[in-house]
């Protein structure tokens, strides 16, 4: 059942209304009076068939302003490239004895990089991180000789997005506290990494529907059509 506060505030937004970026924030912002800072949450509809496996939209992208979230990194690999992890800040470097643990149940991390070298070995630990979204993939950036870009990238505030069974993304920008200007930076970069993901083989309007919503209020609507008027125009 929805908080009396939830009720209250869904009587201040017009689901019809479609605002822009700027626009839903403030309204974002007028109804969050929580204890805590709420996240602020973005869902997009997209115009693909998420049935077809050629249509599946899945990336990655740093947040130039962080999602506000403290991450802990976890990086596999061997020899030097886990003296260059520990360089770069990664919070537990290891290999097998790593793996074993995780075998175990320990699972007290946020994000796992490995190398290429080790996902033989990290492999069977499938049935673990894959229903919990751990498992590194390389189209995410996580599974990399690169390894001390990606723990930065991490720490930053990388967001991944998957279009789910509906064929929407779900993904966080940020939090209350960041205000307007670095929440509109954030939306910005995740618009602009979901248009580029766009399949070759999606036809029509890419992008359907958008809307924002904090952790404990109703969504607002954003104006799609004014959003690709703008990329347009900074064409």
């Amino acid at each position: 059942m929805r908080s009396k506060r939830y009720r209250e505030n869904k009587t201040k937004v017009n689901p019809t209304k479609k605002m822009s970026c700027p626009e839903a924030l403030e309204k974002l912002f007028e109804m969050s009076h929580s204890k805590f800072d709420e996240t602020v949450d973005v869902a997009i509809r997209l115009g693909i068939d998420p049935k077809q496996s050629d249509q599946q939209v899945r990336g990655a992208v740093v947040l130039p302003n962080g999602t506000g979230k403290k991450m802990r990194v976890v990086v596999l690999a061997r020899g030097e490239k886990q003296k260059e992890a520990e360089e770069n800040g990664a919070d537990y470097v290891g290999s097998k004895e790593l793996i074993e643990k995780i075998e175990k149940g320990w699972l007290d991390f946020d994000k796992i990089i490995a190398t290429p070298d080790m996902m033989g070995a990290v492999s069977k630990l499938g049935k673990i991180l894959g229903p919990k979204g751990l498992m590194p993939n390389p189209k995410l950036g996580t599974v990399t000789f690169d390894v001390g870009l990606a723990v930065k990238n991490e720490k930053k505030g990388k967001v991944e997005y998957k279009v789910d069974k509906a064929g929407i993304v779900h993904t966080m920008i940020g939090k209350v506290s960041f205000g307007q200007e670095k929440l509109s930076e954030n939306f910005k970069a995740l618009l602009d990494s979901v248009m580029k993901n766009k399949p070759s083989t999606s036809k029509g309007v890419y992008l359907r529907k958008m809307a924002i919503s904090t952790t404990h209020s109703p969504s607002v609507q954003i104006d799609t059509a004014m959003l690709l008027a703008k990329k347009n125009e900074e064409k």
